[in-house]
């Protein structure tokens, strides 16, 4: 595949293929590309001068991309359940990553079933829904939540991305494609099939994932050859952090390095893919491509590697919260366009149920989500916002806003960083007199936020028990 060639080859064609006009054109489709344990920061169009990620950027340039967006947990499972419930952890129950017994197996269940949920809520509107890739939310063996196109994975994690072991069907079989390939080109599928009626496409990656012993071995894609010999200084070379716990050996490794900005590189072919079949089907106008992350990620930065559960205590840096997230919609999003107010992933379902015209499919859901709609601002239009986000990994919470970041563990240690000041959450402010007003009030208003919105049943704080198995107990 050549995906950047062949979106632009395409552009002749759109203008040949006829319009779709009435009851059809009222109901946008949704793509939603997802990617796994991928930090914004390792985008062109989010200043990364070394990765080469030309379709990812173009969609930013014929979109509207989000610079402060950010996921409520560092780590897959609870991210995805946040993204398609618009509920956090202590609500939806999936504090952690799901161990595969809840995937595979006697154990095996749908961590959503009693959730309203985005592929619920599109397919009793008329929506046929597809999944292609990583589902990490469990019962993976049969279809879950009305997708009726299902292509997964048995497992959660990558040990590589060839011979995977892929359901198809209900069977499980080893694939020997490139993994990054076999979900785009079940996506394209997807499309040309439905391409006539509203459809929802999940199409979630389980790259580049900067994870695991994969990146102790060179990249096996077309990318290889370019990165083999770059020295790729967007990953920074600090001194390891006294907290790191995992992945200690891939710091400052250079085969680590280039194995995620190949990776990295993998799936901006598969957008490019993607970008081109809408257009060569004449579905760009009707369709709302939505690009994002499950977690951030850190390469390097302050010494870490991972994300939130890779260190102890576990934690909240901001590179493991801040995901890339851009809205592209021909004709109703202007180009080129960028918000910095501060989103969340929980913010995402009750947008893109707006967007799509489905305001009032949440009203009567329970637990009520925190979401906020941020539509109108994809419109272009000035609204009233709260810069502010939540975040919990287990027994760890923070709270961000534009120039601050309060962290709470039951046991300590507790953390306050002025962002402004210290990007790389360096100095702890936390004890400091002269900052104990800005700690007391941000302390108050990450306790008063989890008072409202968690439920009992899932309130580690208070009791609650977990769906996923954790990694820690109090502290």
């Amino acid at each position: 595949m050549r995906g950047c060639a062949t979106w632009m080859s395409m552009i002749a064609t759109v203008a040949l293929t006829p319009t779709v006009t009435g009851a059809e054109a009222t109901k946008p489709n949704l793509v939603f590309i997802l990617t796994d344990n991928h930090g914004a920061w390792t985008l062109g169009c989010y200043g990364n001068r070394d990765i080469r990620t030309p379709n990812i950027d173009r969609l930013a340039a014929e979109g509207m991309r989000f610079t402060r967006a950010f996921a409520s947990n560092p780590v897959c499972s609870p991210t995805r359940a946040s993204l398609l419930t618009g509920l956090i952890p202590s609500q939806h129950g999936v504090h952690c990553f799901l161990d595969n017994q809840y995937m595979m197996g006697p154990k095996a269940y749908n961590t959503l079933a009693e959730f309203r949920t985005l592929p619920k809520i599109l397919a009793e509107n008329g929506y046929v829904c597809g999944l292609t890739g990583k589902w990490h939310l469990g019962a993976n063996l049969h279809p879950q939540e009305n997708f009726n196109y299902w292509i997964t994975m048995t497992h959660g994690s990558t040990s590589e991305f060839y011979d995977l072991q892929v359901i198809e069907n209900g069977k499980v079989r080893k694939e020997p494609k490139y993994a990054t390939d076999l979900w785009t080109e079940h996506a394209v599928r997807f499309i040309r099939r439905n391409r006539d009626r509203p459809f929802f496409l999940f199409l979630s990656y389980n790259g580049p994932y900067g994870l695991g012993r994969l990146l102790l071995n060179p990249a096996r894609n077309r990318h290889r050859a370019y990165y083999a010999d770059k020295l790729l200084p967007s990953f920074r070379r600090d001194a390891m952090h006294p907290w790191l716990f995992n992945n200690k050996q891939f710091l400052n490794n250079p085969v680590s390095i280039r194995r995620v900005a190949a990776e990295v590189s993998g799936v901006d072919d598969g957008v490019g893919e993607v970008m081109a079949t809408l257009e060569e089907l004449g579905l760009d106008e009707r369709t709302l491509v939505v690009f994002s992350a499950d977690q951030g990620w850190m390469g390097g930065t302050n010494g870490l590697w991972g994300m939130g559960d890779h260190t102890r205590p576990m934690s909240a840096f901001d590179r493991m919260m801040h995901v890339p997230l851009i809205f592209r919609h021909p004709g109703r999003i202007a180009p080129a366009t960028t918000s910095d107010i501060m989103v969340s992933n929980y913010d995402f379902l009750p947008t893109v149920l707006s967007h799509l015209g489905l305001r009032e499919a949440l009203a009567d859901a329970a637990p009520r989500s925190p979401g906020r709609n941020f539509s109108e601002t994809l419109m272009g239009k000035t609204t009233s916002w709260d810069n502010v986000v939540y975040y919990e990994m287990e027994f760890v919470r923070a709270i961000r806003t534009t120039d601050w970041k309060y962290i709470h563990r039951p046991d300590g240690p507790f953390e306050l960083y002025h962002l402004r000041d210290d990007p790389h959450e360096k100095m702890n402010l936390y004890g400091q007199p002269k900052h104990a007003a800005m700690q007391r009030d941000l302390a108050q208003r990450l306790g008063a936020f989890f008072d409202r919105k968690a439920d009992p049943k899932y309130d580690l704080y208070r009791g609650g028990t977990s769906k996923a198995s954790l990694l820690s107990r109090r502290r």
